[in-house]
């Protein structure tokens, strides 16, 4: 049975916590304040620390900080509970290196994914390192020349993660733990405006790097990574991917040149979001849906309807009439959810 210790001041929503976990089959202490918390934590070794910010006596940067500084506990994963409204908070407690957080008022499933999802994550990275220094493969100097050279590696010496469909890989603000390379399925990559509208950043298919943030040190992520297929990931850590970085400066420069390629078309749709007319965007963006996630031309596009219209930078609703005048002239077919291209020769000429 696993341990979670929570820590939270208001007394209802610490006992209702504790009810949900217990609920879930999870062995539950608790503690009033930040001091009873650290010690609590030092006593009993929990498997995951649930910890509000704003408390009395110690607030939760400083139980974070406090656990951190010690071996015993540096490595419990850490997630901080906060209401809404406090998103600076929140972003300051991602950017010390906690593992996710929780906003109040939460429902029992909300609470339950992200405890299952770290425990079983903390699992994971204890199976392929250890603890205190983990085990990276001596990297031998201009081993690795080419991009092709680079992913091999990932193959041969990257920890596996699989993710279920609409599983998320990484939130926005959790630190940058692995780079991944996609084996099989595709991922998106999006934030959440002021109003809580999702904007689709990015699209990854199978043989695609991603996760990165910053190649000199651990930064947050600036984005949400989730799965739109079932999906299986290569992950090399941080500290390793810098190693490789620092022996192999001829794969350096590929991936220069990879990043350049990747903020040239990132130019190219930006204009297009700006000047190109509705239908053009609309046929610009199911195309580079199915290249992306497609194996054969004529595969159903199995992706939302929101997805596709955030990439291209309009409302669903224009969306879908611009869908639909393209169904009409027998570009498209649709199929409740999917639809597949049928004239992918007219789609590329839409102006």
């Amino acid at each position: 049975m696993k341990t979670v210790l929570v820590i939270e001041d208001d007394l209802a929503l610490r006992e209702n916590t504790a009810e949900i976990l217990e609920l879930s089959k999870y062995k539950v202490i608790t503690a009033s304040n930040g001091v009873k918390g650290v010690a609590l934590a030092e006593k009993h070794q929990p498997d995951l620390i649930i910890c509000d910010i704003m408390m009395p006596e110690l607030d939760g940067y400083g139980v974070f900080e406090a656990l951190s500084k010690k071996k015993s506990s540096k490595n419990i994963p850490f997630i901080f509970l906060s209401v809404k409204s406090e998103t600076q908070d929140i972003r300051k407690g991602m950017n010390l290196g906690a593992d996710d957080y929780i906003t109040k008022p939460f429902t029992d499933e909300d609470l339950i994914s992200v405890v299952e999802r770290r425990i079983e994550r903390s699992y994971k990275t204890q199976n392929t390192e250890t603890k205190s220094s983990p085990v990276i493969p001596e990297v031998i100097e201009d081993e690795i020349k080419t991009m092709n050279d680079l992913k091999n590696y990932f193959e041969d010496n990257g920890v596996l993660f699989e993710f279920n469909k609409d599983d998320i890989i990484y939130r926005e603000g959790d630190h940058t733990n692995y780079i991944y390379l996609i084996k099989k399925g595709a991922v998106k990559c999006y934030q959440i405006d002021e109003q809580g509208k999702e904007l689709v950043t990015a699209l990854f298919k199978e043989d695609d790097l991603f996760g990165y943030t910053s190649f000199t040190h651990n930064a947050p992520h600036k984005e949400t990574a989730v799965a739109i297929q079932a999906t299986k990931l290569y992950g090399i850590s941080i500290i390793e991917f810098m190693n490789i970085l620092d022996n192999n400066h001829k794969v350096v420069l590929e991936l220069i040149e990879l990043l350049a390629d990747n903020l040239s078309t990132l130019k190219d749709q930006l204009l297009e979001m700006a000047y190109s007319s509705v239908n053009k965007k609309t046929a610009t963006t199911i195309l580079k849906f199915a290249e992306k996630i497609n194996h054969k031309p004529g595969d159903p596009i199995k992706i939302s309807r929101s997805d596709l219209a955030s990439v291209a930078g309009i409302a669903s609703e224009t969306f879908v009439r611009a869908l639909t005048i393209l169904k009409n002239e027998g570009i498209v077919e649709a199929d409740g959810k999917n639809f597949k291209v049928v004239d992918l020769e007219k789609l590329r000429k839409i102006k």
